[in-house]
């Protein structure tokens, strides 16, 4: 199976590289891992609803350029379905032995995802109706796909 997270913005802080890195390497007993970062558009301050729009049109083009015709896309996003660990993995693993050889999980830029991008995805995934940093959710996630592997593969994982 190939994962790839398309994600709007870089990195800045290294304590989120670094955990980002140990999960990847975690990652590659299990699958292919490829993270691509788009650039993000500044917001001005009190920019108006047209802005923000435009803003995530923008980005959104960026995302659905890095998305491959029949790769599985997995948008996060408040209003989408919270699911457990487990049913994360079983999700993950149905896809597998459904023939899903590519599943494209996409973080969005501080102003969310566009409606292309919405209307692209298969599913859409809640970590929480909270909103978080995109820096401190490529770890999150990445931390329930590797745990995803190792309920699927019937392997130990702290609870």
């Amino acid at each position: 199976m190939k994962i790839t997270l398309v994600t709007v913005g870089k990195i800045k802080e290294r304590y989120f590289e670094d955990a980002i890195r140990e999960y990847a390497k975690r990652l590659s007993r299990y699958c292919k891992l490829d993270i691509i970062q788009v650039a993000d558009e500044k917001t001005p301050d009190g920019a108006g609803e047209a802005i923000e729009r435009q803003i995530k049109e923008k980005e959104g083009q960026r995302i659905l350029s890095n998305i491959k015709d029949g790769a599985y896309v997995i948008a996060l996003a408040i209003e989408g379905k919270m699911l457990t660990s487990e049913e994360l993995a079983g999700r993950i693993q149905r896809l597998g032995v459904d023939g899903v050889g590519h599943i494209v999980f996409v973080i969005g830029g501080s102003l969310g995802l566009s409606g292309d991008v919405m209307k692209r995805a298969d599913f859409a995934l809640s970590f929480s109706k909270m909103t978080f940093p995109h820096q401190l959710m490529r770890v999150v996630l990445l931390e329930q796909v590797y745990r995803s592997y190792r309920i699927i593969s019937g392997e130990p994982y702290h609870k």
